[in-house]
């Protein structure tokens, strides 16, 4: 099968996105189909997994949106190029990430003229502002027809788009690399000094709620010197204030450490005592939160919709209130004390980890292509012999 994965992001700037594109890239092209990438992408160079696949369309620019940056681009003068490379491909399904983001999601799903699917990612804020245009809005209703098939990547990422653009969807959630975030790979060793080590994974984004998991740990650390914070994610605005909070209340053993790539990311997770993730909402799943549950490490986590799909209380992880500073501080403090109890929540941490392998999730994707296909098979034969289509129900499969 000859698959066209298509982004709205920039590629070379990690995101969640991104990363669900590339693991199916990859589980897809180890089965035999033959697939592309394509999305726009601020640098020439992107992951080499894709090399020789890759398709750039477009230039990314940086939109503020709910409290994070979607990088997509927002130009009109797509239209030559994602033809182009429809005409020349000749795609037998053409999967698009965020569908109705602008641009090129839009575009492509405008031109593509085989069979499409949608996966929808969002689960809250301002993805899908411009559904507030009204005559947008119309166009991108229209539009929604020529989707023969919707995913959801959770029950919030469901309810959130269905309530916007009526339809069947499946729910099929993101997936972990089993074989990249494995309990194998050696840690960092200038961490590995005794010290319990908290881990926060993210973007330097207000949503992601570091800023509550500082002043946590600011508290704990005065009863418990024997603890350190490790902050991995890229951002430089936040992460000056963070710093800056940091100083001025003298908190000790902070680590900031800026960008680190994929590679050696696992290595961050298995240093880690504890992996936190204080997130405010918006998040429609919980990929770190796999990712060090995968490793074998206990979660503490917001109390948030996304997260509660993945995380199991007081059985892989503590979730808690969110921006909540003293419940955050107390779950933490409850993993710190008993050693016992984040090894019981590691081990059932991997456990949980296994139901998502990205190997099992792709096989549930490419499935879903199939009756796709086949469907929309049966809707064309149908119409070329002058009968009535069969008719979708709305809801989730």
């Amino acid at each position: 099968m000859k698959i066209a994965l298509v982004s709205p992001y920039d590629f070379a700037h990690p995101s969640g996105v991104v990363n669900h594109i590339l693991a199916l890239d990859k589980e897809f092209t180890r089965m035999g189909h033959d697939v592309r990438v394509i999305a726009p992408a601020s640098e020439a160079e992107v992951s080499p997994q894709i090399a020789g696949r890759f398709i750039q369309i477009g230039k990314p620019r940086s939109i503020p949106v709910s409290g994070s940056v979607a990088r997509i681009t927002v130009s009109i003068r797509l239209a030559k190029q994602i033809k182009k490379t429809l005409r020349e491909e000749k795609f037998d399904i053409v999967h698009l990430h965020e569908p109705f983001a602008p641009m090129l999601c839009t575009a492509t799903l405008r031109f593509s003229d085989t069979v499409n699917v949608g996966t929808f990612h969002a689960s809250g804020g301002t993805p899908l502002y411009y559904f507030t245009w009204p005559l947008l809005y119309y166009f991108i209703r229209r539009r929604n027809r020529k989707l023969h098939g919707h995913i959801a990547v959770s029950p919030p990422a469901f309810e959130y788009a269905v309530a916007h653009l009526p339809g069947k969807y499946v729910i099929i959630p993101n997936g972990v690399d089993l074989s990249h975030f494995n309990p194998q790979v050696a840690p960092i060793e200038r961490f590995k000094d005794g010290k319990i080590n908290i881990l926060f994974v993210g973007r330097m984004e207000r949503r992601k709620g570091l800023d509550y998991l500082l002043r946590a740990y600011a508290d704990l650390k005065e009863e418990n010197a024997n603890i350190r914070l490790i902050v991995v994610g890229p951002g430089k605005r936040l992460r000056q204030g963070y710093e800056r909070l940091v100083r001025n209340r003298d908190i000790k053993d902070v680590e900031f450490e800026g960008s680190v790539s994929y590679e050696d990311l696992p290595r961050y997770y298995k240093t880690a005592d504890i992996y936190c993730s204080p997130a405010t909402g918006y998040e429609s799943f919980g990929i770190v939160l796999l990712e060090a549950m995968a490793l074998g490490k206990p979660v503490v986590a917001s109390r948030i919709e996304g997260y509660r799909r993945v995380v199991t209380h007081n059985h892989d992880g503590i979730l808690v209130p969110p921006k909540n500073t003293r419940e955050l501080a107390r779950a933490l403090k409850k993993l710190i004390t008993d050693e016992n109890l984040r090894l019981k929540m590691g081990r059932q941490g991997i456990e949980t980890a296994k139901n998502y392998d990205w190997e099992k999730i792709a096989l549930q994707i490419l499935a879903f292509y199939q009756q796709v296909i086949n469907h929309n098979s049966k809707q064309v034969d149908a119409k070329e012999a002058g009968l009535e289509a069969p008719v979708s129900s709305g809801g989730k499969a």
